[in-house]
Order: structure tokens, then C-alpha cells, then sequence
């Protein structure tokens, strides 16, 4: 009986040890954000070793025997966690047995269409293609934007999301448009009218931008390109609109697809097309505003992906040569 006394007493002096430990390793700092992984199939020792890394915990081994004292050592959610300096280990075993604070992050790059972006939702969140195609065409949205086409093609902005677990297609659409929003200057808005455009042309505009240029230098130049053949009332004869139109992939574009019947082929339709090919990032919608001061209405691209401005037809059909002239020299080595 005595002996069982014993064991209770050093029992009772291990937790009561832990549970000081627990309150001196809080960092007080109640706010700030602490992000790590807990890769899945490692075991609890390495979660502890990898939150006292992180200055969640000021002890891996002391936090091990609490965990395994408290009988939670073995349930672990692997994830991405986002953790607040600060809680207290029970907060901690809570928030690891349940998953709470889990986050699922992504990047969508610049020039993404819809169909593009669908599958690195999909596979970040784990929601099915069926709803986040029924997320972009939530009228709601596209009411509030202003947006005349059936999706939100164009306004689901590039850049790098951390959303929480349990994230819908919605909120993931909701959270692109937001900083869509966000990323669209109040100024901007009195741009529109001093160059006759509407929001949705600009973005439409930059999206083609976006999807033309390699080099940063020359968006302002292709936006000033398309923009001094919209005023020109020219075709604008832009590629991707064609590759939008059919469906496919960035490529060559061939004599026969310049036949599709879409509004969206700008070499038989004048004018913008309806809406957005892609999603522009900022700075296209900064050049497409803020064009160039040029007056080319021509070029044509290098095989390295930088491009020759012209202003006539004529100087155009010339620059084309020069450049398969370049390119033939380049693949013989002459």
C-alpha cells in the first residue's frame, strides 16, 4: 500500500512539474502567428521538437511527457499548421488531435485561366471541380463586379492563398475576388474615365497583355500596341484571345483556327473581346491604364520571347523577316 502511495506521489510530482513548465514555456506574446508542418507519418516527438523550433513550446521533451500523460501522444493531424504564440499545451494537443489551424496554401500564377486555376484549388482545398465551377459563375460576385460574362474569368486574382481547412469553393472564389478588390486602386477608378474605358475593358485589356509579354519592360509597350488599334478601329489580331477561344494551350496558332467562330477571336471580331482571357496580375493592369507613349500599331515576338515594335504593315512584314532570319541563324549556329 505504501509502495502504490509512492507511485501516486511521483506521478502527482511529474505533472505538477510539466504544468510549470507548461505556464513558464507560454511566450506571452498572445497574438502573433507561428506557421509550421507536421509532416504526415512522423511521430509526436518530432511534432514537439517541431513547435519548441518554432518557440511555441519551450520544451519538446517536457511538452512529450504532458502529451503522454494526458493520453494524447498518439493522435496527430498532419497539415500546415498556423498556430498563436502563446496557448497553452492543452490548447496545443486540442488544436493537433483536431486539426484546428490547419491551412491549405496555393499560387496561382499570373496569366491563369479559370480552367487552369480549378485543379490547384481543387487539390490545395480537396473540393471537387463541380463547385468551384459553380463558385465562378455566383452571380452575387459578379453582379458586385460588374462583369458581363458568365464567370469571373480575369478577376480571380494571382498570387499566393493560405485558407483554413474546411475552406469551400466559395470562399476560395470570394477570397481571390476580395483581393482582386484589394489589389484595384482607388485611383484608378478616375483612369477610367480619362481613357473612355470601362473596369471590365481594362482588365480584359491587361489579360491579353499578361498573356503576351515575357519581359515587364514591354507591357506598357503591348498595351499601347492594342490600344492604338482599338482606336484605329483595326482588329486586334491578338493570339491568346484565338487559344481562349478554342481552348487551348499557349502554342502556335495555326491559319485554321483563325476561323473559330467565338467573340472572343479578335482576328474576325473588332474591338475588345466580352471579357477576361486570364487573370492579370498588377502590373499588367498598371501598364494597360498606363500605356506607353508610342505610336506602334505592330509586333511580332523572338523565339527568346522579347518582341519588335512597328508602326506600319509594311515595316511589320519586314520585322518578320529579320526575326526568322535570326531564328534560322540561331538553329544553324551561323
Amino acid at each position: 500500500m505504501t509502495h502504490l502511495a509512492g507511485r501516486c506521489s511521483f506521478g502527482s510530482m511529474i505533472i505538477a512539474c510539466v504544468m510549470v513548465v507548461q505556464v513558464a514555456g507560454c511566450s506571452g506574446n498572445a497574438g502573433s502567428e507561428v506557421r509550421l508542418t507536421i509532416r504526415k507519418g512522423s511521430p509526436f516527438r518530432e511534432a514537439a521538437d517541431s513547435l519548441a523550433a518554432h518557440r511555441v513550446v519551450r520544451s519538446a521533451r517536457l511538452f512529450g511527457i504532458y502529451a503522454k500523460l494526458r493520453g494524447h501522444d498518439r493522435s496527430l493531424r498532419y497539415g500546415t499548421y498556423v498556430l498563436r504564440d502563446g496557448m497553452t499545451w492543452e490548447q496545443l494537443l486540442d488544436a493537433l488531435r483536431a486539426g484546428h489551424g490547419i491551412v491549405h496554401s496555393f499560387t496561382i500564377p499570373e496569366g491563369f485561366t479559370i480552367a487552369q486555376i480549378a485543379p490547384v484549388v481543387d487539390d490545395a482545398l480537396d473540393i471537387p471541380i463541380d463547385s468551384f465551377d459553380v463558385a465562378v459563375r455566383d452571380t452575387a460576385l459578379l453582379h458586385r463586379l460588374d462583369v458581363p460574362t458568365p464567370t469571373l474569368e480575369g478577376y480571380l486574382f494571382p498570387d499566393t492563398y493560405t485558407l483554413p481547412d474546411g475552406t469551400t469553393a466559395r470562399d476560395a472564389v470570394r477570397a481571390m475576388v476580395e483581393r482582386f478588390e484589394k489589389a484595384w486602386k482607388p485611383e484608378w477608378n478616375d483612369r477610367l474615365a480619362e481613357i473612355a474605358m470601362s473596369r471590365n475593358d481594362v482588365v480584359t485589356l491587361a489579360s491579353i497583355v499578361e498573356k503576351e509579354v515575357q519581359r515587364a519592360e514591354e507591357r506598357p509597350v503591348v498595351a499601347a500596341v492594342y490600344l492604338n488599334r482599338l482606336r484605329a478601329h483595326m482588329l486586334l489580331q491578338a493570339d491568346p484571345t484565338v487559344q481562349f477561344a478554342l481552348g487551348k494551350r499557349p502554342g502556335r496558332v495555326l491559319f485554321k483556327d483563325l476561323r473559330v467562330d467565338s467573340p472572343y477571336n479578335t482576328y474576325r471580331v473588332l474591338g475588345l473581346p466580352p471579357g477576361p482571357i486570364a487573370s492579370p496580375g498588377a502590373a499588367s493592369l498598371q501598364a494597360s491604364l498606363f500605356p506607353a507613349n508610342v505610336p506602334y500599331r505592330f509586333f511580332v515576338a523572338h523565339p527568346d520571347g522579347h518582341h519588335e515594335f512597328r508602326r506600319t504593315f509594311a515595316e511589320h512584314l519586314e520585322a518578320i523577316k529579320m526575326v526568322r532570319r535570326a531564328a534560322k541563324a540561331d538553329s544553324t549556329g551561323h
